[in-house]
Formats: structure tokens, sequence, C-alpha cells
């Protein structure tokens, strides 16, 4: 009694033997990967170099705080609202306007804040910015 696991004894295996053609095409695949050039991001550019070295001009910076209740600080110095506008307008008539770090307060109105803004608009300061941020995270 024998057992036949094939199927007829003249049946032959037609079945390609696909071993080889993927040994061939990794052999393949390295030696293109290792021919390749080695691409480089760089831009290389030739830029020209400045014989006197300037020391960067440290800007002036001005402290605006703005409190809960509308009180408005220049540097530390309480002002109201028309001596902000003759601070603002000094601002933006200089030729290097110096920067303006408005820093507002936790709990202030956003009409407070929102005047400000809009009279150093207005007046054509340039350089302003929030400052003390990491109180409202």
């Amino acid at each position: 009694m024998s057992m036949q696991v094939g199927g007829a004894e003249d049946q032959s295996m037609v079945d390609i033997n696909t071993t080889p053609l993927i040994d061939v095409m990794l052999v393949l695949l390295i030696m293109f990967i290792i021919t390749l050039p080695v691409m480089t991001h760089a831009v290389k550019l030739d830029m020209p170099r400045n014989q006197q070295q300037q020391q960067p001009e440290q800007p002036v910076v001005v402290e605006l705080e703005v409190e809960s209740d509308g009180t408005i600080y220049w540097n530390g110095t309480a002002i109201d609202q028309r001596r902000l506008e003759v601070y603002l307008a000094e601002a933006a008539r200089q030729e290097t306007q110096p920067e303006i770090h408005l820093r507002p307060s936790k709990r202030v109105k956003y009409d407070y804040v929102a005047k400000v803004l809009a009279s150093a608009q207005r007046l054509g300061v340039k350089k302003i910015g929030f400052a003390g941020n990491e109180q409202f995270m």
C-alpha cells in the first residue's frame, strides 16, 4: 500500500521555482543602492564677507503695563490715556522706534487693552508686542 501525494504518476510539476529569481533581484537591488551617489541637501552659497563687524544696536525697550482697573504704567510710572498718547507719538516720531512690550494684567478687561492698541496703531507705532503671556497658560 502506497500513498500518492502529488496526483497521478505521469503528471509533471509545472510550477516555476522563484527562489533564484528573488535572490537575483535582491543582489541587483543591493548593487543599485551601493552604486548610487550620496545625495547632499546642502546649498553652497558664496556669501559676501563684511569687513567691518558692527555690533548690533540694542533697541530701547519700553515696558507698558495695563492693570485690571485700567491703570496704565509706562516703564513703571502710572500715566493716564492722554499722557500715553503723548509718549506713543514721541516713540512713533523717533528714527528707530523703541520696542514696546505690552504686558496686560491677567484680570484686565479687553476694552482697556484695545484702547491702548488702537492709540498705538493710530499714532504710527510699529514695534509693539505682548509680553508675559505665560501667565495665561
